[in-house]
């Protein structure tokens, strides 16, 4: 099974002043994360947005993702909505497009409560897409709350296409019992930026994040500095992103980033509404502040 390696990006779907999709701009942040040597792109997400897009745009979303990455970055497509009829929708369409994987995060209203409920929900969307890797999308954000060791054994029986799982934890004991399950036969790609240099300690090879979107090369830093024993300056280096990290918690993640874009050059627009849109001289203040932490 290939796995992911290096550094998956979690790109912001750009909107324009009146909320809409803004496509053209999908076409700059590929371009930034192919110059930047990011690997792939894990399109409407969290930090995406997905669950805040219609089923239609979605679509346009990831057709648009397919051609500007044009060939040059493993796509992997979240798919997942709060109805079933939606995720199967948008999985059966992935599976149209050229792309690596599709994913979905559990349904997050009304909650699969088991292993074996959580198994059967991502086996009927798996096989929605069965030329492509599955990734369950394992994120306490969701609410839905399973071990997702017993979710990848009982998975390995039920779901041909099971790739592995996209890991926005901060529980390394559990992670490393996933990259265990079965042989380490599964993809555990590592779902948490300021914790990177701790999942690179217990394997991890791929990792997927939003800060890879505008501060790809500190983390390749970070990585080739922790591949080469050095520890003092890993470290050094999380100094930044530490600093890059706290504009983040200030401002709430997506709406900071999508600022963020800003230091390229690149209009990400405003997050959806419940999330709150900054005001010109908060977002000076991300970008700023950006800027001080120094990993341009």
């Amino acid at each position: 099974m290939n796995k992911l390696t290096g550094l998956i990006a979690a790109p912001h779907t750009p909107f324009d002043s009146n909320n809409n999709v803004n496509l053209s701009v999908i076409d700059e942040i590929a371009q930034l994360l192919i110059e930047q040597g990011v690997k792939g792109a894990y399109v409407c997400g969290t930090t995406g947005e997905g669950i805040h897009c219609s089923v239609e745009e979605r679509k346009t979303i990831a057709e648009r993702w397919v051609k500007a990455a044009d060939g040059k970055l493993d796509i992997i497509l979240h798919t997942g909505a709060l109805s079933i009829v939606d995720t199967l929708n948008l999985t059966s369409h992935a599976e149209t497009l050229d792309i690596f994987a599709t994913s979905v995060i559990g349904p997050c209203f009304f909650k699969p409560g088991t292993v074996d409920d959580l198994v059967e929900y991502c086996a009927q969307v798996a096989a929605a897409a069965p030329s492509k890797g599955f990734y369950y999308y394992h994120s306490g954000m969701s609410g839905v709350n399973v071990d997702l060791e017993k979710f990848l054994i009982e998975g390995d029986k039920r779901i041909p296409n099971l790739s592995g799982a996209k890991f926005n934890n901060t529980d390394l004991y559990e992670y490393q019992r996933c990259t265990r399950v079965a042989g380490g036969k599964f993809d555990i790609p590592f779902g948490v930026d300021e914790f990177l240099p701790a999942g690179l300690a217990v394997g991890a090879v791929g990792a997927v994040g939003s800060t890879y979107n505008y501060a790809a090369p500190l983390y390749l830093e970070i990585i080739e500095a922790f591949n080469n024993g050095d520890q003092a300056k890993v470290s050094a280096l999380m100094d930044k992103v530490i600093a890059l990290i706290r504009v983040l918690v200030e401002y709430g993640g997506v709406a900071a980033g999508k600022a963020a874009m800003q230091l390229h050059g690149i209009d990400a627009g405003d997050p959806r509404s419940p999330l709150r849109s900054l005001s010109a001289a908060q977002k000076a203040d991300v970008v700023a502040k950006m800027r001080d932490a120094d990993f341009l």
